[in-house]
C-alpha cells in the first residue's frame, strides 16, 4: 500500500492518527503535524516514473482542480510535494462529512428512519440542499465549468467553522473535469464515479453539467423531504416551500 512507503519529509513532519478512506487515485490520512499540531488529511497518491504522460497528467488533474478552485465551496488544499514516487496533496481536515449527517440525523431528532421529518428537521435538510446547489453552482459557473462526477454524500465535508454561513465544502476532485458550455452533451470519459449517484449517460461517455444535478437528486435527504406532506403556515405545501427556497 502506499502507507509503506512514506517520505522522509512526511515522517520528519506529520503524524498519523487514522485512514480517512481512499478517494480517486490514491489513500487518505489524518495526520497531525509534529511541530505545530494542525490537523490535516493528507492524500498519497502513487506516481511512478512507469506511467505515461496521460496517466500523470489524470493524477495531476485533482490538484490543479483544487488549486483553481480555492474558495468557501471546496476543501482547502494547503501544499504538495513529490517524493519516492509518491505524490502527496495536504489538505485541511474536516471531521464529519455528510453520509454521516445523513445516517445520524433521525436519531438527533428522535424519529424513526421511515417516519417523515418534523418541522425542524425538514428546515434543516432544506437548508443543506440549499448551500448543495450552491456548491454545485459555483463548480458550474467556474470558467471552463467543472463537472465534480462523483457528488457522493462521503464526498461533501462539514465544517465546523462558518465562513459566510456556510458549512459544506465539495472534496475529491479525482475524478473531475472541464466542460465546454458551447457544446450542449460533449464527449467525456465513461463510468466516471461512483456507480450508485451515477447519471445514466454518464455511461454513453456524452452528457454535460446536469449529471452533478442528478447526483444530488439522489441524495437520502431529498426523499423523506418528498414525503413530508404537510403544509406551512402560508398555506404552501412542503415541495412547493422547498422548491420557492431553492429559486430564491
Amino acid at each position: 500500500t502506499v502507507s509503506d512507503q512514506k517520505s522522509n519529509f512526511f515522517d520528519e513532519n506529520f503524524q498519523t492518527l487514522s485512514h480517512i478512506g481512499r478517494g480517486g487515485f490514491g489513500e487518505v490520512y489524518h495526520v497531525r503535524h509534529s511541530i505545530v499540531g494542525q490537523e490535516y488529511a493528507v492524500k498519497m497518491v502513487k506516481f511512478l516514473d512507469t506511467y505515461d504522460g496521460h496517466k500523470r497528467q489524470e493524477i495531476l488533474k485533482e490538484v490543479q482542480n483544487l488549486v483553481k478552485l480555492r474558495s468557501d465551496f471546496v476543501v482547502n488544499y494547503r501544499n504538495l510535494w513529490l517524493e519516492h514516487n509518491l505524490l502527496y496533496i495536504q489538505m485541511d481536515f474536516y471531521t464529519q462529512n455528510l453520509q454521516t449527517i445523513i445516517d445520524n440525523k433521525h436519531i438527533v431528532f428522535g424519529r424513526q428512519p421511515e417516519e417523515p421529518m418534523k418541522v425542524y428537521e425538514y428546515f434543516i435538510s432544506c437548508e443543506i440542499l440549499k448551500e448543495l446547489l450552491e456548491c454545485v453552482k459555483y463548480l458550474h459557473d467556474s470558467c471552463p465549468p467543472v463537472i465534480h462526477r462523483d457528488l457522493k454524500p462521503s464526498n461533501v465535508l462539514i465544517s465546523q467553522n462558518s465562513n459566510n454561513n456556510r458549512f459544506l465544502k465539495f472534496c475529491d476532485f479525482g475524478s473531475a473535469t472541464f466542460h465546454n458550455m458551447t457544446i450542449t452533451s460533449m464527449s467525456h470519459t465513461s463510468n466516471v464515479g461512483s456507480a450508485q449517484y451515477m447519471a445514466p449517460e454518464v455511461y454513453q461517455s456524452r452528457y454535460s453539467i446536469k449529471v452533478d444535478i442528478y447526483s444530488l437528486g439522489l441524495y437520502p435527504i431529498g426523499r423523506p423531504v418528498v414525503e413530508y406532506s404537510t403544509t406551512t403556515t402560508s398555506g404552501q405545501s412542503a415541495d412547493e416551500s422547498l422548491l420557492k427556497m431553492i429559486r430564491n
